[in-house]
């Protein structure tokens, strides 16, 4: 995953130390409200789409040869912990801005927003996310109290030209993924359709 969050320019960049064993997403079409005969099947826009899954992190191998991961000796795995929420907090040198021109009493702070967060599973599915939910469970730690393994929980929801800028890098980001969809699925060559296609109405 990488993460984008003003005033820095250099991305946060978090590596999957393991592949998840699954992934769940679900998909939920976007319909009209109301209308009338015949709206039923139109859509307001892509489906609302969420992904799930569970990443494990741990320390043994770091800790293993300590003289090259001193960080990972020192403070385990708090900087891949900071990392993953940082993924749902507003940037500090912003909440201190905004929080200083309260204080002065000035009307107007700029609006704190979470990073742009890209997810990169393989170069097929590049997409923006913004993550809903994240559950941490530290399940061991150091003599430090340091935790040196952990569970990750996320569940990320996928933001579509529906929900960003055209002026927002994720817009575009997301157009170059959704151009794919048709190409691939015009490539699907699972089973036989010469049974199907016999029985089509038109």
């Amino acid at each position: 995953m990488a993460a984008y969050q003003l005033p820095s320019l250099q991305p946060t960049i978090i590596v999957f130390q393991y592949n998840p064993d699954e992934v769940s997403r679900t998909l939920k079409l976007r319909g009209t409200q109301g209308g009338g005969r015949g709206d039923a099947s139109r859509v307001s826009g892509p489906p609302d789409e969420t992904l799930t899954f569970t990443v494990d992190i741990d320390a043994a191998d770091q800790l293993e040869f300590p003289n090259q991961n001193q960080t990972t000796v020192q403070v385990g795995l708090h900087p891949v912990i900071a990392a993953l929420e940082s993924l749902l907090q507003p940037s500090f040198p912003l909440v201190v801005a905004n929080e200083a021109m309260a204080l002065a009493g000035m009307a107007f702070v700029a609006a704190e927003q979470a990073p742009l967060t890209l997810l990169i599973w393989g170069r097929r599915r590049v997409l923006p996310v913004q993550v809903e939910s994240l559950t941490l469970k530290e399940q061991a730690f150091d003599p430090s109290l340091n935790p040196i393994r952990v569970t990750a929980d996320l569940s990320l929801r996928v933001q579509t030209y529906r929900d960003l800028e055209i002026t927002n890098p994720g817009y575009w980001v997301y157009m170059a993924s959704f151009a794919q969809k048709a190409p691939l699925a015009a490539r699907n060559q699972i089973g036989d359709v010469s049974a199907i296609t016999g029985l089509l109405p038109f």
